[in-house]
């Protein structure tokens, strides 16, 4: 596109719409390519239902390949969309898809909205890569990022016209100081236009089932909750520091989508815990269906940094898991992406740092390190799947322990692809210790949609026991019982319950073992007998009506 600034400058731009563009050779900047296939991708499948509880994976197609290079969408079609299917998650989200200049900023640093990034592969392969995942159940969802651009002008949006108020804001308010990018101007016609038609490309040319909106908290404030620390008090939410007009777009957004396409998932990345922001526009909420609950991995990362073993709070826990607002959905995670990055540690590393590198072969003796962080790896995600929301996400790699770090080629690590990439192939080795935990996450995502705890009610906790370290909770007929105390084992322990009669695996007042952290198959002990029969009783405990002993 050329345009003639007011000033009589002639500019070169790529059109704001460009559906395909491609960066040739040790070029700077990408160049808009006309896309129109000879024989463009039919969709062959139908979109599945919305799930009723949310398993997601959180994925990176150029990081999905364990060689050092940008993998494709063809190789994440068929070679990891069978591993998510196996795994039993029912949801994928998609990072780093609408392109990017730079990829070292893992797709948030946005140049053309409209285009599927080409350096994956083409705009039909996509299609492809979605189709395939609906015909094997699995909805799509796309990380879209609204909350800011790019600051490229030859191949962004920037300086579009000449101006720095073509697209954002003008002047300071247009600029976003810790990101070092531009921001939007949600109260222009044109932006609001430009935004959400976005949207709607996105799931009618590529077949999306919805939206993870990325930096709502930016998006919500002002002051973009830089330097912020929100205490839930209600005057931090309402007031003049709220973009009233950000609020609007993202009511519109969530309208468009749920008008036009029902069964479409809009999930919001906010930090702040703004009320009414899951609730439906009707009601005067923000319309979204799920929040992801951004203080879980916070919590488990400050207890594994800062806490030995038997200091850890159980109450603590339980709180953070269950803090939600009323009636909103919470997608819970014990990590994401963020934790994977270079600067950061993900669970698997805080717990077993260095020794993952010398002690995961099944052929050596468990060290006390190893084996605690297999046995506490299996613990956290399980109680942050079952008890932490109406939803559950993890980022690819973390269900296995991944042992290395994310980080992008760039100029401070010499260009170097070596930790951009994942390494699936150590689950597939039967003498490393990673297949455990690769195993347990299938099994417990299929005990999940066996059982639906994640469309039940909030959980019943009856025991959060300090001295003990014993949580135990109750969701969709299951009972749920942790032993966090890092050297003591109980028999006979006492455990209240209101199952009595015949329920989900239970027949006669019968309790029965369905999912064991300690099992064999898991990497555990085995210190249970899963042919064991537990009868709950007439017995009054922890304010409960019936009790059992395990």
């Amino acid at each position: 596109v050329v345009i003639r600034s007011k000033s009589g400058e002639i500019l070169y731009r790529i059109s704001p719409w460009a559906k395909y563009v491609t960066r040739e050779g040790d070029n700077v900047n990408y160049d808009w390519i006309h896309w129109d296939p000879e024989h463009p991708y039919k969709f062959k499948h139908s979109k599945p239902k919305k799930p009723r509880g949310l398993r997601i994976y959180e994925s990176h197609v150029g990081i999905s390949s364990y060689e050092g290079k940008i993998a494709s969408y063809k190789h994440f079609t068929c070679n990891v969309l069978p591993r998510i299917k196996d795994l039993g998650y029912n949801c994928i989200q998609m990072m780093a898809i609408m392109e990017h200049a730079y990829y070292a900023s893992f797709g948030y640093q946005i140049t053309s909205f409209f285009a599927a990034s080409s350096r994956y592969g083409t705009p039909e392969e996509l299609k492809e890569l979605v189709d395939t995942a609906h015909s094997m159940g699995i909805t799509v969802l796309l990380d879209v990022v609204h909350s800011h651009a790019s600051k490229n002008s030859e191949d962004g949006l920037n300086m579009f016209d000449g101006t720095d108020s073509c697209y954002f804001h003008s002047g300071p308010r247009g600029n976003h100081d810790l990101w070092d990018s531009r921001l939007f101007a949600y109260s222009s016609w044109e932006v609001l236009r430009f935004l959400l038609s976005n949207i709607r490309w996105w799931v009618e040319e590529y077949g999306f089932d919805g939206f993870r909106f990325d930096g709502v908290t930016s998006m919500l404030y002002h002051h973009h909750g830089m330097g912020q620390g929100f205490s839930g008090d209600y005057h931090e939410y309402f007031g003049l520091q709220v973009d009233e007009d950000a609020l609007i777009y993202l009511m519109l957004a969530n309208h468009l989508i749920h008008t036009l396409y029902p069964d479409s998932i809009t999930v919001a990345e906010d930090v702040s815990g703004m009320p009414a922001l899951c609730s439906p526009i009707s009601q005067g909420g923000v319309g979204f269906d799920y929040r992801l609950a951004m203080a879980i991995p916070d919590k488990w990362i400050q207890l594994l940094k800062e806490f030995k073993d038997e200091d850890w709070n159980m109450g603590n826990i339980v709180y953070t898991l269950t803090n939600r607002r009323y009636l909103e959905k919470c997608i819970a995670y014990a990590e994401s992406h963020d934790q994977a990055l270079v600067g950061d540690k993900t669970l698997a590393f805080w717990l077993m740092d260095a020794e993952m590198y010398t002690n995961m072969s099944v052929l050596t003796p468990f060290t006390p390190v190893i084996d605690r962080g297999i046995q506490l790896h299996k613990m956290i995600r399980l109680i942050t799947h079952a008890l932490g929301g109406e939803g559950y996400l993890n980022f690819m790699g973390n269900e296995f322990g991944h042992p290395e770090w994310l980080d992008f080629p760039r100029k401070g690590n010499n260009e170097s692809y070596h930790y951009a990439r994942r390494q699936f192939h150590l689950t597939d080795d039967d003498l490393l210790r990673y297949k455990f935990l690769n195993n347990f996450d299938r099994d417990m995502n299929k005990l999940e949609e066996r059982c639906g705890w994640l469309s039940a009610p909030q959980a019943h906790v009856s025991e959060k026991h300090e001295a003990n370290k014993i949580i135990a909770f109750e969701r969709a007929g299951l009972l749920f019982i942790f032993n966090f105390h890092p050297s003591k084992s109980y028999t006979d322990y006492r455990v209240g319950t209101t199952l009595l009669g015949k329920y989900p695996f239970c027949c006669c007042c019968t309790f029965k073992i369905v999912l064991d952290t300690d099992a064999a198959e898991y990497g555990g002990h085995q210190r249970l007998d899963h042919n064991t029969d537990f009868f709950s009783e007439d017995f009054k405990h922890n304010e409960r009506p019936y009790s059992l002993l395990v």
